[in-house]
C-alpha cells in the first residue's frame, strides 16, 4: 500500500507545475507521512455541477494548479466536441489564494486548446463574469472562487453560453473529458495569447445595474456595507453612485480583499459573529442608517440587516429578503415567472399567485432557478437574489443590494420600514416562518447514516403535526428530477432534509405557516411559528439520530 502510496505521489509530483505544492508533496513524501499522503490521494476532487471545490493543497484531492489544468483541458475537450472549439471562453476570479494563478492557468489552456480566452481585469465579483459571458458571447465562461467557503479553500464555477452553471449531464460529459486527461505534459500551456480585459465589461455591467430601479424611484435610504473581505467593495460603491443613493458607510476592517478573512471565523454573513463589526458600525454611525448590507466574498450573496426597533439590528432571513424583493417587484408590475429552490419559503408562491404570475420550485442551486422558462425574478434562502435575469443569469449580490435599498428607500418616505411590509405580507398570506436545522461533520460518514435511517424510518409525525406526505427526493417528482433530499409535507409546516452540494454539512430546511386574521394577531402567530419550528428541530434531530 505505502509503496503504490509513494509511487502515485512521486508521479505527481513529476507533473505539478506549482513550487508551493511541489514543496509540500516532496516533504510529504520524504517523511513518509503515510496518513497525509493517503488523505491527498484518496481519490479525486468530483468534479460536478458545482463545478470543482475543496482545500488548498497538493494531490488529487485537493485544489491546485495541477487539479485546475486537467479541469480546464476536459471544459476546453467537451466544447470542441461540441463544435465550440473556435469560441470565446471568459475567466474571472476572486482574491482568494491561488485565484489569479487558477485563472491564468485556464486561459493558457483554453488558448493552447485552440479557443479563445478572456481574464477579467483584476478580482471581481461573480455576476461580473456570469453578465460578461452573454454580453460577450461566449461559449463558456469560468470563475475561480470559492465564494463563502473557509479561507483555505478554493473552487472552479463553469458557467456555458447562456451564462448559467453547468447541470446534468453537461457536468458528467465534462468530468469524463477531465479523467481522459492523461497526463499534464499533453496539455499545452502556452506563456501569452490571451486578452486581459479591461474595463469596458465592468462599465457594461454597471450601466447595465439601472435596470434594476424605477426610474424617478425614491433614492434615500442610508446603508452600512460590508464586503466580508471579498471583492465586492469597488462594484458596489460604484453601483450606490450611478443610482443616486447616499454613500454607504464601510464597515472598514473588512472592506478590502484579504484571502485570510482575518476577523470571521467563517466568511459568510449567516455564520454567527460575521456581522458583528457591521453592526458595531451601524451602531456608531451619524446619521443613524436604515439598512446594513453585506455580500459574502464573491459578492453574489446579499445579506440585509435592519433596526430592531430597540436600538438593536436585526438580519433578516434570506426568506425574508426574497419575499420582500417579490412584493416590490410585483408593486412595480413585473410580468414574468417567479422560481425558487424548493427548500426556500413557500411564500413567494403564494405572492405569486395573489399578483398572477408564474410560479416555480426547482432543486436547490440557481443552476436550476435560472434555467426556468420566462423567469423575471428567482431566490434561494441562502441569501441568493436574482432581480434581473436578463442581465445576470445567476444570483447577484450587487443589483440585490440596490434593489432592496430602493424598496427601503419608498418606504422610508412612507414612514414605514421592511418590518412594516414584512407585517402587511404576513396578515395578507399568512405568517410563513423559517429556520434551518445545519449540522456540519468532520466525518461525511454521519450524514450518509442520518439521511440512511430517515429512509428506513420515515418520521410519522413531527411538531405534534402529522407528516400527510414523505417524498424521497431521489426518486424524482413530476417537477424535479432526482436529487438526494426528504420532504416532509405536515399540516401548516414542512421539512426537507438534503446534504450540502459545497460544504461536509447535512442541512435540515424548516418551515412554519400560521395563519393571520389582522396585526393584532401578528405576536401570537409568531409565538406559535417559534413554538413550533423548536419542536420541528428537536423532533427531526431525534428521528435522524444527530
Amino acid at each position: 500500500m505505502q509503496d503504490t502510496l509513494i509511487a502515485r505521489a512521486q508521479a505527481w509530483l513529476a507533473e505539478d507545475p506549482d513550487p508551493d505544492t511541489r514543496a509540500e508533496l516532496s516533504a510529504l513524501i520524504e517523511a513518509g507521512d503515510e496518513a497525509a499522503l493517503a488523505e491527498r490521494f484518496a481519490g479525486t476532487l468530483q468534479f460536478g455541477t458545482a463545478g470543482l471545490r475543496g482545500e488548498l493543497g497538493a494531490g488529487p484531492m485537493r485544489m491546485n494548479r495541477s487539479v485546475v489544468i486537467r479541469a480546464a483541458a476536459g471544459l476546453a475537450a467537451y466544447l470542441r466536441a461540441r463544435g465550440q472549439g473556435d469560441g470565446l471562453v471568459v475567466v474571472g476570479y476572486d482574491a482568494r489564494y491561488k485565484s489569479a494563478d487558477f485563472a491564468r492557468d485556464t486561459a493558457a489552456v483554453m488558448t493552447g486548446a485552440g479557443l479563445r480566452a478572456a481574464v477579467l481585469p483584476r478580482p471581481l465579483p461573480t455576476p461580473v463574469l456570469a453578465f460578461a459571458i452573454r454580453h460577450l458571447g461566449a461559449v463558456a465562461g469560468v470563475e475561480v472562487t470559492a465564494s463563502h467557503n473557509p479561507p483555505r479553500d478554493n473552487g472552479y464555477k463553469v458557467y456555458l453560453g447562456d451564462g448559467s452553471q453547468i447541470v446534468p449531464p453537461a457536468d458528467a460529459e465534462i468530468a469524463a473529458e477531465i479523467a481522459a486527461v492523461a497526463s499534464l505534459h499533453d496539455v499545452p500551456r502556452p506563456e501569452s495569447g490571451w486578452e486581459i480585459l479591461d474595463d469596458s465589461v465592468l462599465d457594461a455591467y454597471l450601466a447595465r445595474t439601472d435596470a434594476v430601479l424605477a426610474p424617478g424611484s425614491a433614492r434615500t435610504a442610508r446603508t452600512v456595507y460590508t464586503a466580508m473581505h471579498g471583492v465586492g467593495k469597488d462594484v458596489v460603491l460604484a453601483a450606490f453612485a450611478r443610482a443616486g443613493f447616499p454613500e454607504p458607510v464601510l464597515v472598514a476592517e473588512q472592506a478590502e480583499p484579504d484571502p485570510a478573512f482575518p476577523t470571521v471565523a467563517f466568511p459568510n454573513p449567516e455564520e454567527p459573529g460575521a456581522m458583528d463589526l457591521a453592526f458595531a458600525t451601524a451602531r456608531k454611525a451619524d446619521p443613524a442608517p436604515d439598512l446594513v448590507i453585506a455580500n459574502d466574498p464573491d459578492a453574489d450573496r446579499c445579506a440585509v440587516a435592519v433596526p430592531d426597533g430597540s436600538g438593536d439590528w436585526r438580519m433578516l432571513r434570506g426568506d425574508e429578503v426574497g419575499a420582500l424583493l417579490a412584493a416590490h417587484l410585483v408593486s412595480r408590475g413585473a410580468r414574468g415567472t417567479f422560481a425558487e429552490s424548493i427548500v426556500s419559503s413557500s411564500l413567494l408562491g403564494r405572492i405569486a399567485g395573489a399578483a398572477g404570475l408564474g410560479y416555480e420550485e426547482t432543486l436547490t442551486g440557481f443552476k436550476w432557478i435560472s434555467r426556468v422558462e420566462g423567469l423575471r425574478y428567482g431566490y434561494e434562502e441562502a441569501l441568493g437574489y436574482c432581480v434581473d435575469p436578463d442581465g445576470v443569469r445567476d444570483k447577484d449580490g450587487v443589483t440585490a443590494a440596490l434593489a432592496i435599498t430602493e424598496l427601503a428607500s419608498g418606504l422610508k418616505e412612507q414612514g414605514r420600514t421592511l418590518l412594516d411590509l414584512l407585517d402587511d405580507l404576513a396578515v395578507e398570506h399568512g405568517l410563513h416562518a423559517t429556520d434551518q436545522l445545519s449540522v456540519r461533520v468532520a466525518d461525511l460518514s454521519v450524514i450518509a447514516d442520518a439521511m440512511r435511517r430517515l429512509r428506513e424510518n420515515p418520521p410519522t409525525r413531527l411538531a405534534g403535526l402529522a407528516v400527510t406526505r414523505a417524498e424521497d427526493l431521489s426518486e424524482g417528482t413530476e417537477a424535479l428530477p432526482p436529487t438526494d433530499g426528504l420532504r416532509y409535507t405536515l399540516d401548516g409546516a414542512r421539512v426537507i432534509v438534503r446534504p450540502s452540494g459545497t460544504e461536509p454539512k447535512l442541512k435540515c430546511y424548516l418551515e412554519a405557516v400560521v395563519p393571520v386574521a389582522d396585526h393584532a394577531g401578528l405576536p401570537a402567530a409568531r409565538a406559535r411559528a417559534a413554538e413550533t419550528l423548536a419542536a420541528l428541530r428537536t423532533d427531526l434531530a431525534e428521528a435522524a439520530g444527530l
